[in-house]
């Protein structure tokens, strides 16, 4: 039988979810039955190590995803795969422009990984950019998004059809998340520990959180904050937990964008996000049993955790209501609480492997 030939397109190999989600991706299309490529704009083969030796990785070291658009399209008249998957805005932009230049049989799928009404009133993109959305996305064959609210929140915003649209929850990698539990990381003194991870990116809402930290910290005195990620804000948070006294509690382990290790000692994950769409981070640290304290930044979000057991949601995105909600669930867990969480058994989220 003939394999279906793939392409996946991605900003680089490692660093956040959305290029996670892109690996697992990659890594779960069986080999006897796809022909898998990876097209990386900004990244470097040599990143890709984690992928299986049979995916064939294509850097094109373009920089911004519109200096890709040439490279790429070099590229997709050479591999004319039968499906392209698109997993950042970006690049889905320059693909979709491309659109009535690519081999008339290519399917094309867009994964959409953010709110869309929230990106065009807190992103800070260009005056345009709804009109991207509006014009483009109809060029293509399915757009994915990760919860039903997305996928209602996009239909509004770009005045798309809906049988344009696909509810997929993110892939998971169970397997990655079990085996680090075996090596886990070290935490120091006596807690309650507390877990974030993500791009350290306004959006994400560090700075909330290490605000909400110093109350936390008069309640629970020996509280302690790791933030696993890396990005451009990392100077002003470190500049920001001096301003409040905190260089002892919080740990911003920069560069680190798997968390997992962290997951056995944590107390309580933690997502500050201003907005999201459905973020992975908190997938994984539900997956690991951790009890989950979340801002409402997503209808995607509410849907996921509201009323659930061993979650709380903040009533807002502000550093005031993320201490409240810490606070309320330091106070009533129980040591070491794991939970397992009932949207992942529901099937809210896939699971995958290495």
């Amino acid at each position: 039988m003939e394999r279906a030939r793939v392409l996946l397109l991605t900003t680089q190999a490692g660093g956040g979810g959305a290029q996670r989600v892109m690996a697992l991706v990659a890594q779960g299309l069986p080999q006897a039955r796809f022909e898998v490529h990876v097209a990386l704009t900004r990244g470097d083969a040599a990143e890709a190590e984690a992928l299986p030796r049979a995916v064939k990785v294509h850097a094109l070291k373009a920089g911004r995803a519109r200096a890709a658009a040439l490279p790429l399209l070099r590229l997709i008249w050479r591999l004319r795969p039968e499906v392209i998957l698109c997993g950042a805005p970006e690049i889905s932009f320059a693909v979709l422009l491309l659109r009535p230049f690519l081999p008339a049989k290519t399917r094309l799928l867009v994964r959409q990984n953010s709110t869309v009404s929230a990106i065009l009133t807190k992103g800070h993109v260009p005056w345009y950019t709804r009109l991207l959305y509006r014009l483009l996305y109809r060029r293509a064959d399915c757009i994915i998004c990760q919860s039903r609210a997305m996928a209602d929140d996009l239909q509004r915003e770009a005045a798309l059809a809906g049988d344009r649209l696909a509810v997929l929850p993110n892939p998971i990698d169970v397997a990655g998340i079990v085996a680090a539990q075996a090596t886990p990381m070290a935490w120091s003194g006596a807690g309650p520990h507390l877990l974030a991870a993500g791009r350290l990116a306004p959006e994400k809402g560090f700075d909330l959180l290490i605000e909400a930290m110093a109350a936390v910290r008069r309640r629970f005195p020996e509280a302690d904050l790791v933030i696993a990620g890396s990005g451009k804000e990392r100077a002003a948070l470190l500049a920001q937990c001096r301003s409040h006294q905190l260089e002892d509690a919080v740990h911003i382990a920069d560069g680190l964008t798997n968390p997992y290790g962290y997951f056995a000692g944590a107390t309580v994950f933690v997502l500050s996000s201003r907005y999201e769409g459905m973020p992975n981070a908190l997938l994984e640290a539900a997956a690991a049993g951790l009890p989950l304290v979340a801002t409402p930044a997503s209808g995607g979000v509410i849907e996921l955790l509201r009323g659930r057991e061993g979650t709380w949601l903040a009533r807002e995105a502000s550093s005031a209501a993320l201490a409240a909600a810490l606070i309320e669930a330091l106070e009533s867990l129980p040591a070491g609480a794991r939970y397992r969480h009932a949207f992942l058994a529901a099937g809210q989220a896939a699971s995958g492997g290495r």
